[in-house]
């Protein structure tokens, strides 16, 4: 064979064959925290079998009564076979975890989403405007700005085709402008809460109105939500409704979870970040999984017996990608989050201040819807609730769904974006 037709063999081959599989995932993250967490829970209870049996075990007053029964239920099996039960159990839930880990890490699907074209920026921050490539776009859409958490990526509201609140509400004649914050720049890295309210809420809220011709309406989530309750409350003139989304107020409503103010030790973390001045994403995923320390295992437990091709190992995927792909806030913000908020629940106690001035829900005169989800983990249906109450004449809904759930889910066009649309195009 010439050299010319070994050429020619070889590029034909080259332009034939397989692309290479995409990399492994680097989550759930932080991998090593849930390996050793997860380990040590399934492994422990097996240690601690016998201090149980014998009345010694510290229970959590919250399961004092559901592990004397249990006890009193164990009394009637011989020991080693109750302690070899134990041992298969915890055995089988490691290696049920550990797959569907395996299968997460390696699953082929990757979001292809494209983000809109930015109707504004400053600094990090982006003002993605979802609008503008509608073919059913009018000049008298109802313009509304999102405003997401800080914390995880806005495209939540945008994660897939089937699953985009965006082009739901844009196909039906409104124009959403969302806020994607960016991971914090030289600038941000110093921000508190009145910096992202003030330095960026604040001309976001006038680009939008500027590309509205007049007030728009506001809709915040989780974090977000409160960010958006302290703009309208410094510029209700310029706005024409708010609808705050699962957003949480009384921070001390998570049983069972141990308080942030005991477990952060922010002044430590410029030495783990390398003086960044921002809270590292692993670590704040760390934070949140104390919330509820055996989540992370019974949802891959439960992936692990889907149909990887399904429908519904898509949709966990998706979001498990969206999770592990948050970004570093900016220790001034962290702080008032963690020692303000969920330490010394600020929010409730009526000591949360913006600009100087607190933020307070009884001043909000502005149409007012609040979706709380009935299923929600990360904001407790009470906590949201407490916000709620304290808006005159706020409607709530409640749709029947998780934290995360309400917005992506499959039932999430019923319980969140229809009554929404509804709401948002009433007069």
């Amino acid at each position: 064979m010439t050299t010319a037709a070994r050429t020619r063999r070889k590029s034909k081959a080259s332009k034939t064959a397989a692309p290479p599989p995409p990399a492994l995932r680097e989550g759930p993250r932080p991998l090593g925290f849930h390996v050793m967490s997860i380990t040590t829970t399934n492994f422990g209870a097996m240690a601690s079998l016998a201090s149980a049996q014998l009345g010694l075990f510290p229970w959590h007053s919250s399961l004092r009564d559901e592990a004397a029964a249990l006890m009193d239920e164990a009394r009637h099996f011989p020991q080693t076979e109750f302690g070899a039960t134990l041992a298969q159990v915890a055995t089988r839930r490691l290696e049920l975890w550990l797959k569907g880990v395996e299968v997460y890490r390696a699953h082929p699907y990757r979001r292809t989403l494209k983000d809109p074209p930015a109707l504004w920026r400053k600094g990090a921050m982006r003002l993605l405007d979802y609008g503008k490539r509608s073919r059913r776009a009018r000049e008298n859409d109802l313009t509304v700005l999102f405003v997401p958490s800080l914390i995880n990526p806005a495209y939540v509201l945008d994660l897939r085709p089937e699953r985009s609140g965006m082009r739901y509400l844009r196909e039906r004649g409104i124009r959403p402008l969302l806020v994607d914050w960016g991971a914090p720049g030289e600038e941000e890295r110093g921000f508190d809460l009145t910096d992202y309210v003030v330095k960026r809420l604040e001309p976001a809220l006038d680009a939008a109105i500027e590309a509205a011709g007049g007030p728009v309406a506001v809709v915040g989530y989780c974090m977000g939500g409160n960010l958006a309750l302290a703009l309208a409350q410094r510029r209700q003139k310029d706005m024409s409704k708010l609808a705050l989304l699962a957003t949480p107020w009384d921070f001390h409503l998570h049983v069972g979870a141990p308080p942030f103010s005991h477990t952060i030790r922010l002044d430590q973390f410029s030495t783990l970040s390398g003086g960044t001045g921002e809270v590292p994403v692993d670590m704040l995923q760390i934070f949140f999984a104390m919330l509820d320390p055996t989540l992370v295992e019974r949802k891959y437990r439960r992936f692990a017996e889907l149909d990887p091709a399904s429908e519904e190992a898509l949709d966990f995927v998706a979001v498990e990608d969206w999770s592990n792909d948050g970004m570093p806030v900016a220790m001034p913000a962290a702080r008032e989050c963690f020692h303000g908020w969920y330490g010394a629940n600020t929010t409730l106690k009526g000591e949360w201040t913006i600009a100087g001035e607190v933020v307070d829900p009884g001043k909000i005169r502005l149409p007012t819807l609040l979706a709380v989800p009935s299923r929600d983990r990360i904001v407790p249906y009470n906590s949201a609730m407490a916000l709620a109450n304290m808006i005159p004449h706020a409607h709530v809904i409640s749709p029947p769904a998780g934290h995360v759930g309400m917005v992506i889910g499959r039932r999430s066009e019923k319980g969140l974006w229809r009554p929404l649309t509804e709401w948002l195009k009433a007069g």
